[in-house]
């Protein structure tokens, strides 16, 4: 099969889309959808998200320094998309989209009450690299919906069916093809054999 040669562009996908909380300090919240965002450090825990200094939130993410990563489910679908092509300047993106603000441990910026893992974050850098800025950030606390916790006190986030983003399309993430660790697993079941 060949492959075709196209002129460098962003075709890592699929990414996790997410909607970010903000705030300006001064009672005015908004919610901008990201799909530029991931990890970046496990110790200490660290993310980022990318943002084009245009956007609305852009704003108030170097005002305050605080976000809030709000991960999406199909149930979040709709509101996903609709936080993502709205701007804060022009609606109230909690009340359109039907989402309900829940107060944060350590920053200002709101939790989305409908999302099953909120991560509160501070920015400890911004880097302009062009069309967008890149916000890393320390993670403050995750905070996740106790129904997606399990007996044995483990979070079952595929339970709450997320959501990715993939050339212009959401999606589901589908069935479990295998956990951490499986092809080595398999392996030495079959040497044992």
């Amino acid at each position: 099969m060949m492959k075709e040669t196209w002129k460098p562009g962003n075709m890592l996908y699929p990414l996790p889309a997410v909607m970010v909380s903000v705030t300006d300090g001064q009672g005015n919240d908004n919610i901008i959808t990201v799909a530029w965002t991931g990890t970046i450090c496990t110790n200490p825990p660290m993310v980022y998200i990318s943002v084009r200094p245009s956007r609305y939130s852009y704003e108030m993410l170097k005002k305050t320094g605080e976000f809030v990563i709000n991960l999406t489910t199909e149930e979040l679908a709709f509101a996903t998309d609709y936080c993502g092509v709205r701007s804060g300047r022009d609606v109230d993106k909690f009340k359109e989209a039907h989402l309900t603000k829940e107060p944060a441990q350590f920053v200002k910026a709101p939790m989305i009450k409908e999302s099953p893992v909120s991560i509160e974050c501070r920015v400890t850098e911004v880097k302009e690299l062009g069309s967008h800025h890149m916000f890393l950030a320390e993670v403050l606390a995750v905070h996740a919906q106790q129904e997606y916790i399990d007996k044995n006190n483990k979070f079952q986030l595929n339970k709450a069916k997320p959501i990715v983003y993939s050339h212009g399309e959401y999606l589901g993430t589908g069935k479990s093809l295998g956990t951490f660790g499986y092809s080595v697993k398999k392996r030495k079941k079959q040497e044992k054999r």
